[in-house]
């Protein structure tokens, strides 16, 4: 039987999936009879629109591979159309403190104040799946990974791994960079940054997730607890693959 991805997250397994910027339910086929972990539909800096989302998202389940939809904004309508669409879980940008991570995990679960109900949502399976046994399914499916990606969240990052509602923090080292002001996401004052994020996040009892630039890098951050990479992106496979074939037929022979 195949572990879901809450519980793979709590036990730390190591997870690899990667971003999708391009809205097309085609890519996220492809990529979802693929050897990874998961994949990650990027609705923050790419352009999709609920459409988009919800074919993708079919895409991905009809292949039975798990897909977070990091959302453009903590806004609740944006959470809430992500999971009803029947996403595995979402990734909300910039979390800053113990209140916005309390507010993010409450729209995310049904509850009081949390998120609203509807029966007829793919994810409720379209009214074939009675309210307990959906409640039920979502409180034990459903994935918050909070991104950590500002220097304010960094000083307020032992609050916000405290939350019991997250799953996962997800260190953003670009914004952490700009954040600081720093060159880069290498710069010493951003791996520091994302050393104390894993802290917290092992000291809380939270997996920890990161993009890297250097696969190089992997080893390292995982020796930190680092157990989600989330890692290139389609655009990357397109831009490498196609850079090999031109290299590989103009090459002397």
């Amino acid at each position: 039987m195949t572990v879901p991805l809450k519980q793979r997250l709590a036990a730390r397994d190591l997870l690899v999936g990667t971003w999708v910027k391009t809205p097309s339910a085609i890519v996220a086929e492809v990529l979802a009879g693929t050897g990874l972990d998961l994949l990650c539909l990027d609705a923050e800096h790419a352009p999709f629109d609920r459409g988009d989302l919800d074919a993708a998202v079919l895409a991905c389940r009809a292949l039975a591979m798990p897909v977070l939809v990091r959302v453009p904004s903590a806004a609740p309508e944006t959470i809430l159309n992500a999971l009803d669409l029947g996403a595995t879980g979402v990734v909300v940008p910039h979390v800053v403190d113990g209140a916005s991570a309390a507010t993010i995990a409450r729209a995310a679960h049904y509850g009081p104040g949390g998120r609203g109900y509807a029966g007829s949502s793919r994810a409720a399976n379209y009214t074939r799946t009675k309210m307990p046994q959906h409640l039920a399914a979502s409180r034990a499916a459903t994935v918050v990974v909070a991104q950590i990606e500002d220097a304010e969240a960094v000083e307020a990052i032992e609050a916000i791994a405290a939350e019991p509602g997250l799953d996962c923090l997800f260190i953003g080292r670009a914004d952490l960079a700009v954040s600081y002001g720093a060159a880069s996401a290498a710069d010493p004052v951003v791996i520091a940054a994302a050393e104390r994020i894993c802290a917290a996040g092992l000291g809380a009892g939270r997996a920890v997730g990161m993009f890297v630039p250097d696969l190089a890098e992997v080893p390292r951050w995982r020796g930190l607890g680092v157990s989600l990479f989330l890692l290139e992106s389609d655009h990357t496979f397109l831009i490498r693959g196609a850079a090999a074939l031109a290299a590989a037929v103009r090459a002397p022979a």
